[in-house]
């Protein structure tokens, strides 16, 4: 931590959560992907209903057989459409989890991501503090059986059909794909079985016992986080960041699409498409004017149940300040 001496205390703290927050992130990942190898997907390009308008891809890239590249995705918004734990939190209210009045600030929430693409840092905190109060004291196992059912209630038919074919094509080229998220690990890493891919990235909920607490282990995987975790796994996986790739429609995903070599702004919010233009990224933009093309992954493309135990751990979502 020398490094960080230049830093203000209250900066130096908030770093410091940003690595721990990464590197727990990182390590959870590792070790999920080791233990469960992802179902294959060959049954997802087939679920593609219609295919968007979009620039033809780059024929050198993915490179195939380069085992020093991985792939990088966001999740919200990027790979699916809306945020994985307001539909998440429509499941366990369907479960009773939680009350109606719960339930209505949840549809509030996304609501507004829906339609105005950015989340209020207040309706977030809001949301994080109702997550984490809801969670708290539950069993670990007791919320891992339901994640599969609600990926196919609210998830599966929102997954972008063109961001899950750059995956794809990651795959094919022998690469490892990563879902990168603010979304609980457990979810993420549902999400990520499902599609077939690697593994996934997630903000890591603390259990003792196999019973949640209600804390975190450093903070949200948002912004620098975010990058903190894909370094640390690059670091461990022996990765070369400038042959890898990362993909995101957020400007605070801004740290992690610069420590790649190959960064794209994926249905990019204003901010992000600025600075994609500025620094010739490559831009996808999958929200064409008629409704957006969905693709459901049917559910015998994963094995098990995960789920998302942290639920609502975490409408941690805070990524557009």
């Amino acid at each position: 931590m020398a490094a960080l001496g230049w830093l203000t205390p209250r900066r130096r703290s908030a770093t410091a959560r940003s690595v721990l927050a990464g590197e727990a992130s990182a390590e959870a990942a590792r070790k999920t992907a080791q233990a469960e190898a992802p179902e294959p997907a060959e049954h997802a390009a087939a679920a593609v209903t219609e295919a968007p308008d979009i620039e033809a891809p780059e024929p050198e890239f993915p490179v195939a057989g380069d085992d020093l590249a991985a792939a990088f995705f966001d999740l919200d918004n990027t790979v699916m459409q809306g945020a994985a734990i307001f539909h998440f939190g429509r499941g366990l209210y369907k479960r009773e989890f939680f009350r109606r009045r719960e339930l209505a600030r949840f549809a509030w929430q996304q609501a507004w991501f829906r339609l105005a693409g950015v989340e209020d840092p207040e309706h977030m905190q809001d949301a994080r503090d109702s997550a984490l109060s809801i969670v708290k004291g539950h069993k670990v196992s007791e919320l891992m059986g339901i994640g599969e059912e609600i990926y196919d209630e609210y998830m599966a038919e929102r997954i972008w059909p063109g961001t899950r074919a750059l995956a794809q094509a990651h795959l094919d080229a022998g690469q490892k794909v990563w879902l990168v998220t603010a979304a609980p690990v457990e979810t993420a890493t549902i999400i990520a079985r499902r599609l077939g891919l690697t593994g996934a990235l997630g903000t890591v909920a603390e259990s003792v016992d196999g019973v949640y607490t209600g804390r975190l282990v450093g903070e949200p995987l948002h912004g620098p986080a975010k990058a903190e975790a894909v370094r640390a796994l690059a670091a461990a996986e022996g990765l070369d960041l400038d042959r890898c790739a990362a993909y995101s429609d957020s400007h605070n995903d801004i740290p992690m699409l610069s420590l790649v070599g190959h960064p794209y702004a994926i249905n990019p919010d204003t901010k992000l498409r600025k600075h994609a233009r500025a620094h010739d990224w490559r831009l996808r933009d999958y929200r064409t004017g008629r409704k957006a093309v969905k693709v459901g992954v049917p559910a015998a493309a994963g094995v098990g149940a995960i789920a998302g135990g942290t639920a609502a751990v975490i409408a941690l979502h805070r990524r557009r300040k």
